[in-house]
């Protein structure tokens, strides 16, 4: 039985990887590969794979909006999503728009096979690193999002297009405010939910629902 693989990434050398780790196995063949949406969603027009191995960034798109689409229009196309992030709120999301799996790119042949298999059998395939790291934090998280933390609605717009993994000068020009005022709002979203980088703004806004 034949799996029929497609995969999207705008990084040659990840979809090379991946070309190299499955070109044994007759049984996984890769129909194409793309290196940005439109490409991509031009020849899910033409051609239909079983899994899509889907990466979550792009430069100039969101994978995460990607996979919402894909799922809409194509339904029956199974999606893995691959992944430098580690932060549950990318996995969280990712699933929550129609992925049925989540694998880190550093993932080994082995891995990328059974999630391949899981998920085109109907089921659900999360990187096991993630399930004994990320996702041990349950409880914490939980007893963080019952502290209020106050924003404006300038900081709401700015949280929620960081989540969107818009950057400081692409925030900017969309809300039409100097590159500065979005850094002076970023420092202040830090400072308020105690956190010192953007993966950390992105997990902990998560985890309190704010984004």
């Amino acid at each position: 039985m034949e799996i029929k693989l497609a995969i999207a990434d705008d990084h040659i050398m990840i979809i090379n990887g991946i070309r190299n780790m499955l070109k044994r196995h007759r049984k996984l063949p890769i129909l194409f590969w793309s290196l940005n949406g439109s490409d991509l969603l031009e020849k899910l027009e033409i051609l239909s794979p079983d899994v899509l191995l889907l990466d979550i960034r792009f430069r100039l798109e969101s994978g995460i909006e990607l996979c919402r689409l894909i799922r809409k229009l194509h339904p029956k196309i199974k999606i893995i999503a691959l992944s430098n992030h580690e932060e549950p709120y990318f996995v969280k999301k990712m699933i929550q728009n129609g992925a049925s799996g989540y694998l880190l790119k550093n993932t080994s042949t082995h891995k990328l096979i059974q999630a391949v298999e899981t998920v085109y059998n109907h089921g659900t395939f999360i990187d096991p690193i993630l399930d004994k790291t990320s996702f041990n934090n349950s409880t914490l998280a939980a007893q963080k999002v019952n502290r209020e933390i106050e924003l404006t609605k300038r900081e709401h717009e700015i949280l929620k297009l960081i989540g969107q993994e818009y950057s400081n000068q692409e925030i900017a020009d969309k809300l039409l405010i100097s590159l500065r005022t979005v850094e002076t709002h970023r420092l202040n979203l830090h400072r308020k939910l105690e956190v010192r980088n953007t993966a950390g703004l992105v997990k902990e806004a998560y985890f309190r629902k704010l984004i």
